[in-house]
């Protein structure tokens, strides 16, 4: 499979320190440089996240594909975080707590660090430490957690809201050496607890934000070489998967799980089908010590390792393009109205074929979920 996106200019647009000059812009792009001009080249946090929906906007004028454009909102979001962390730490430097005492590393986590993002994410990050002795503790996790308490309300006031579930780098569980993360993988993958299972799925989908990018990348060499020996988890990990099934009934019928469904007919696409695809292909990932994060790259890391057939591979490409264009339409829509941005899709909505086709993909997924828990199940025994 070619991966023409992976070196796409598009993915440049948002990656340097400052937004594109919409002078500098073709003719061609003329909607994006319309948006660039009326966001200005100097905004606040706040002005830049709410501007995304007139991002979407223009690259859907420019007719690009709704997977673009996720891993383009995902690029932004990205650079928000490396402003607010800059700003925190030059907050700090002004206010005597001085330069940051270890080298650290700021991880964003889940949809944002897949490059999946759409345009209704709340805050998932993490940080790692560079080793130190136990006796500075106090003082150095001390300088950290203020950092990345400030971190986190920077981006909560301009409109990424901080984790309900408390998945922030001012945590002390998700804020940790690099020696403790391996302790705590150690402490996650020795016994099968649905619990320890879910924090494992979280910090598995990391990509480093800001600071030195050695500690994630020896983060990950740890994690995955830990994982692949822990059978009786990986099984317990596949377990999981059946928690949460696509959106279809036994007989292969659209049919929503009707939690907190807001009305009748209502499902939630990204529970019900894009977190199962990316649940099931990190697992297939982790069997295979793929290192790959985004869900397309592992796709196609799991056809050169030899666990997927290119046609099945390319058959959930499409699938989750579907999927991500179905709710980024809905989601930029009612944004528009002055509502508010969900997850969830209205069937009746939906014509015969968005239906059919919805109903297709979800089988893809369904499929691939059981080959994920089987190859979990051989590696258990």
């Amino acid at each position: 499979m070619r991966l023409l996106y992976r070196h796409s200019p598009w993915r440049t647009l948002f990656t340097g320190g400052a937004l594109p000059d919409p002078a500098s812009l073709s003719p061609l792009l003329a909607p994006l440089a319309d948006a660039l001009g009326r966001l200005g080249p100097t905004p606040s946090l706040a002005a830049a996240r709410a501007w995304q929906c007139d991002l979407v906007d223009a690259l859907t004028r420019l007719d690009l594909p709704a997977w673009r454009i996720s891993q383009m909102i995902s690029d932004h979001d990205q650079g928000l975080y490396r402003q607010a962390i800059a700003m925190s730490l030059d907050e700090m430097q002004a206010s005597g707590w001085g330069p940051p005492p270890r080298p650290f590393c700021v991880l964003v986590l889940g949809s944002v660090a897949r490059h999946e993002s759409l345009l209704a994410p709340d805050q998932d990050n993490a940080m790692i430490i560079a080793d130190y002795p136990d006796a500075l503790h106090t003082q150095i996790d001390g300088y950290f957690q203020a950092f990345g308490e400030r971190f986190t309300d920077r981006l909560a006031s301009a409109g990424l809201p901080l984790c309900q579930g408390h998945v922030m780098a001012r945590f002390p569980m998700w804020r940790k050496r690099l020696c403790e993360w391996d302790a705590q993988l150690a402490i996650w993958s020795a016994e099968r607890r649905v619990k320890r299972v879910q924090q494992t799925n979280i910090l598995l989908d990391f990509a480093p934000v800001y600071g030195d990018e050695t500690l994630a990348i020896a983060l990950r060499d740890r994690a995955l070489n830990r994982l692949k020996r822990a059978g009786g988890f990986l099984d317990e990990m596949a377990s999981l998967l059946a928690e949460t099934p696509v959106a279809l009934d036994r007989l292969g019928r659209l049919h929503g799980d009707d939690k907190e469904a807001p009305q009748h007919g209502a499902l939630n696409l990204k529970r019900q089908g894009l977190m199962p695809l990316a649940s099931a292909v990190r697992l297939l990932c982790v069997l295979h010590g793929c290192r790959s994060v985004d869900t397309r790259l592992r796709l196609t890391e799991l056809v050169s390792a030899g666990a997927l057939q290119c046609e099945e591979a390319l058959t959930l490409h499409t699938a989750m393009s579907r999927l991500q264009a179905l709710l980024l339409t809905t989601q930029h829509r009612r944004l528009g109205a002055g509502g508010l941005a969900d997850n969830w899709i209205v069937l009746d909505e939906l014509n015969e074929d968005e239906r059919t086709l919805l109903r297709l993909d979800l089988k893809a997924i369904r499929r691939l979920m059981g080959r994920a828990r089987a190859g979990a199940g051989g590696s258990s025994r």
